[in-house]
């Protein structure tokens, strides 16, 4: 199942799943003849992620990216200069949320930090609760899920507690770094059991709540059905996938479902104007068509390599492995089109993709810490 670990309600499991070898012997890479030119822009070092999942995040023509030594920085998105780098805490469990003025990342001791856009200290706040997603930043808020799934709304200004959501959990639970999206006043957020909710940002009201997958099974490890991977917000649709479960697309007024299918992802969704990707429990790589979720193509040549979560890029999905190899396949029908080693640690978080001058590109930290751009022509 990728980088997800389980938990019991109880106590979190100590598992390392940053750090586990594939538990099946992994695919074969073979040699491939590039048909996409791929080049890189740049790359940056920013410390190594260790039992923690971290993922930069772009805003306003920025990179925030943090490490688990404390460290936050800030690099032009274009170029990768660093503009400043901090030390915000001793340990870091997860980062960073950031929205252009305000950069928001969670310690090991479960307090949020929040730091300027120009690195200077804003405020820091005690959660008391285990973080292991980044905190999400918008619309004047911070809000931040803790690993038994609650989430608290921050007034972004003062870092001041205003409310807190919370559901009933089931008896096992993956244990993993959930994504949250902030878009016009409300925040999207999937939960175990396979639940989707839409809640308002200034009290945490719930405007509506859907399941996108039942649990089903005799035990209680095959009854795990959580949402996993962050929303993707496209048009008027939000849409996710689940574990052991199904993915889908859901109406963001009022969370009507336009579809759904049979999935089980690891690590989340991505969707485009034409397709929705995601790579199953086994490292699969799937498409599916973005308006009726049908089968279009999946490609089985990186199965059991602990492929991430993949992001649409161009006319490619590019899909990162467990090795820092970083893949570029065929929108269309899955081929692969390119092929980049990084630094040989595993591409655990989801690859980002933005736009360098008039190419597609794409930005990625690697476990070991180092952020790298490219670009694809």
């Amino acid at each position: 199942m990728g980088v997800l670990a389980l938990s019991g309600l109880s106590a979190c499991s100590s598992l390392n799943p940053f750090a586990a070898p594939p538990p099946n012997r992994p695919t074969e890479l073979v040699d491939i003849k590039p048909t996409l030119a791929v080049r890189s822009l740049w790359s940056a070092a920013v410390g190594a992620g260790g039992n923690a999942l971290f993922s930069p995040a772009i805003a306003a023509g920025s990179v925030y990216a943090a490490a688990a030594d404390g460290t936050v920085a800030r690099f032009a998105l274009a170029t990768g200069s660093q503009a400043w780098r901090v030390k915000a805490a001793d340990r870091l469990s997860a980062g960073v949320g950031a929205d252009g003025n305000l950069v928001a990342v969670a310690t090991a001791d479960g307090e949020v930090v929040a730091l300027g856009a120009d690195g200077a200290p804003r405020w820091k706040t005690p959660i008391n609760t285990e973080i292991l997603s980044a905190p999400v930043v918008g619309d004047g808020w911070v809000v931040v899920r803790t690993s038994d799934n609650r989430l608290i709304g921050l007034d972004a200004a003062t870092g001041t507690r205003r409310w807190t959501y919370q559901r009933p959990n089931p008896p096992l639970v993956l244990r993993g770094a959930t994504g949250m999206l902030i878009s016009n006043g409300v925040i999207f957020a999937g939960f175990p059991g396979g639940r989707l909710a839409a809640l308002t940002v200034a009290n945490g009201s719930v405007r509506w709540d859907v399941s996108v997958a039942a649990p089903r099974g005799s035990t209680e490890l095959e009854r795990i059905a959580d949402v996993v991977g962050r929303p993707v917000l496209i048009g008027r649709e939000v849409c996710v996938a689940t574990f052991q479960g199904r993915a889908g697309c859901f109406d963001a007024a009022n969370g009507n479902p336009a579809w759904t299918r049979e999935a089980s992802s690891g690590n989340g969704i991505a969707v485009d104007a034409r397709y929705a990707f995601y790579t199953d429990d086994q490292g699969v790589v799937h498409a599916l068509t973005r308006t009726g979720g049908a089968s279009v193509w999946r490609n089985d040549s990186l199965k059991f390599r602990q492929g991430s979560a993949p992001a649409s890029v161009g006319r490619a999905v590019v899909v990162g492995d467990y090795r820092g190899v970083l893949h570029w396949l065929s929108r269309e029908d899955g081929t692969f089109l390119a092929r980049v080693n990084t630094d040989g640690s595993a591409i655990n978080a989801q690859p980002l993709s933005f736009d360098a001058g008039a190419v597609p590109a794409v930005l990625l930290q690697t476990q070991s810490g180092v952020l790298f751009a490219f670009a694809s022509d």
